[in-house]
């Protein structure tokens, strides 16, 4: 099999219709974050049927469908990569994540960074250095800064909140509403395993906070809670 061979099984599948509202919901239009990119409209689990299909497919193949200007293509890609690196012995897990960081100008746009990073980046980053990170939150890039927010999901589940903090704080005045929402994302995933904690750094950041992230935080905190730290804001 080759990228071609995908592309084509892919393409067969458009749906006309539903790519009209796949391309608001991924800001696909001039002037937007998604502008440029190319949408077919095929459904997420059709894209992950393709991608296991091509589970076999050699890593340059799969850097040609990151480098589509089609967005499934890249979607299917961005499966592939993570279904092998949660197969992969750990050297292998290491070289598909340096392929991943290598090949990042294909991941551009908020539904590739979330299906990709908590395993490609965050996954190197559970036993690994972290250095990274600094690296990626750093960057000019929306999306660089995307992955390091969203790359600390395992680290999270694993109860370690520090690195999320400091994004988090990095973050705080990010000009861009797609990096308020993952960290409030982010945050609220801390909210899960320790409520007391994160509601701690929320009174402490609250007045600096963009309101879309202090609300993707508190989401799952109670509606009382929730309307008092909004209001303070």
């Amino acid at each position: 099999m080759t990228a071609a061979d995908v592309k084509e099984g892919l393409d067969a599948l458009a749906d006309p219709e539903r790519a009209v509202f796949v391309r608001r919901v991924l800001g696909v239009a001039p002037g937007n974050y998604g502008e440029g990119d190319v949408v077919l409209g095929i459904p997420m689990p059709a894209l992950r049927q393709a991608a296991k299909g091509a589970r076999g497919l050699p890593l340059d193949e799969v850097a040609i469908l990151l480098e589509s200007p089609v967005h499934e293509h890249r979607v299917t890609a961005a499966v592939i990569l993570v279904d092998r690196y949660r197969r992969a012995g750990r050297a292998e897990a290491a070289t598909l994540s340096r392929f991943y960081l290598d090949h990042r100008a294909g991941i551009d746009n908020w539904d590739l960074v979330d299906i990709s990073a908590p395993d490609l980046v965050g996954g190197e980053l559970v036993d690994g250095p972290r250095d990274v990170l600094d690296a990626l939150a750093g960057s000019i890039d929306l999306w660089d800064r995307r992955i390091a927010m969203v790359a600390t999901h395992p680290l999270i589940r694993r109860g370690e909140f520090a690195d999320t903090f400091a994004l988090a704080e990095r973050f705080l005045d990010d000009p861009h509403h797609l990096m308020h929402k993952a960290t409030g994302w982010m945050l609220r995933e801390v909210g899960k395993r320790d409520e007391d904690l994160l509601l701690g750094w929320l009174e402490d950041h609250r007045h600096e906070m963009p309101r879309t992230m202090l609300r993707y935080a508190l989401e799952r905190i109670g509606p009382d809670r929730r309307a008092a730290l909004m209001a303070r804001t």
